[in-house]
């Protein structure tokens, strides 16, 4: 199974979009899925279901730093580093989508609003578009990020 269907399953169990990228990782990452569905639960929704930054972003990058991120005795270059990879996931995803926010790739329509909300079902967008987002997400990733090293 690959990274980008492992995402697809756990969205289609109910998990949000960060949830289901950062959690596609895990076995690479040497971490409990427990634990990384957790981690990233209040990230959904385009942080804690405000639509700002896309779950499927903020998952991404999660798994980015879980790579390449500032520990404790780390040297400082590693943050700028990381931040380096973050800004450059965060184009490739820009260029493939149009943006990084969640209330613009869901069409402007907001998921707290219930009417916008009925829409968002109407037009089937978490099971198309976001489907897309989180596929896009692991796949940039993938790319950025050749044999990911466990945390240790």
């Amino acid at each position: 199974m690959t990274r980008q269907e492992k995402a697809i399953g756990y969205f289609d169990q109910g998990f949000n979009c960060s949830q289901s990228v950062l959690t596609a990782f895990s076995k690479e990452l040497n971490m409990p899925e427990d634990d990384l569905l957790k981690i990233s639960c209040a990230f959904g929704g385009g942080m804690g279901r405000r639509q700002l930054t896309c779950g499927a972003v903020s998952g991404a990058l999660m798994a980015l730093g879980l790579h390449y991120g500032r520990g404790s005795g780390d040297d400082i270059s590693k943050k700028t580093f990381t931040y380096e990879k973050a800004d450059e996931f965060m184009t490739a995803f820009e260029l493939r989508n149009g943006s990084v926010n969640c209330r613009d790739l869901l069409q402007g329509l907001n998921m707290n609003d219930p009417e916008d909300m009925k829409k968002i079902e109407s037009l089937g967008l978490f099971k198309t578009s976001c489907y897309k987002y989180a596929k896009d997400a692991v796949e940039i990733v993938e790319q950025m990020i050749t044999t990911i090293k466990p945390v240790i």
